[in-house]
C-alpha cells in the first residue's frame, strides 16, 4: 500500500510527501529484518536447549510448513514437523553448542528469510556444519518459521 501511495506521489511531483513515505517504508523494512533476526534467534535458542515448547510457539501453523533436517527428506505439516525435532533430540544432551556463521537476512513484506552455516556440537562429538535456509512469515503480527532446510557439508 505505501509503496503504492509513494508512486502516486512521485507522478504528482510531491517530492515531499515522497520522501516521507519513502522513510515511512525504510523504517518498515528495517523493523521487518530486526523482527526476523530476532524470529531466528528463538528458533535457535529452542534448538540449543531442546525445548520442544518453545519451538512449537515458533512454528506457523498448518499443512503449508516444512522441515528438512541434515541427511533427510522433506516433513511437511505443523504436527509432523514439531514431531520430528523430538526424533532429532532423542539421543543428545542438552544444551548443545551451536554456532552461526555467514548470516544473511532477506525481507520482503510478509515473507522472509535466513542463510547461515550452523555448525552444531553435542557432547563429545565434533562440528556438524550445515547450510540452512530459514523462512519466516509474518502472521498476525508475529514472524513465524515456516521453513528450516539444513544440509549438510565437510568443512
Amino acid at each position: 500500500m505505501l509503496e503504492q501511495e509513494l508512486q502516486i506521489a512521485i507522478a504528482e511531483e510531491n517530492y515531499a510527501k515522497a520522501a516521507k513515505i519513502r522513510d515511512s517504508i525504510r523504517n518498515l523494512h528495517e523493523d521487518s529484518v530486526a523482527s526476523v533476526i530476532a524470529a531466528n534467534a528463538q528458533f535457535y535458542d529452542s534448538f540449543r536447549n531442546g525445548d520442544i515448547t518453545a519451538m512449537q510457539t515458533l512454528w506457523s501453523r498448518g499443512d503449508n510448513v516444512c522441515c528438512v533436517h541434515p541427511g533427510s527428506l522433506g516433513i511437511s505439516g505443523y504436527e509432523l514437523v514439531i514431531d520430528s525435532w523430538n526424533h532429532v533430540w532423542a539421543n543428545y544432551e542438552f544444551p548443545l553448542e551451536i554456532e552461526l556463521r555467514d548470516v544473511r537476512v532477506h525481507v520482503r513484506g510478509s515473507m522472509g528469510y535466513v542463510t547461515c552455516v550452523e555448525l552444531v556440537r553435542t557432547k563429545g562429538s565434533s562440528w556438524g556444519g550445515h547450510f540452512v535456509t530459514n523462512g519466516f512469515e509474518k502472521v498476525d503480527g508475529r514472524w513465524l518459521i515456516c521453513i528450516h532446510h539444513a544440509s549438510p557439508f565437510d568443512f
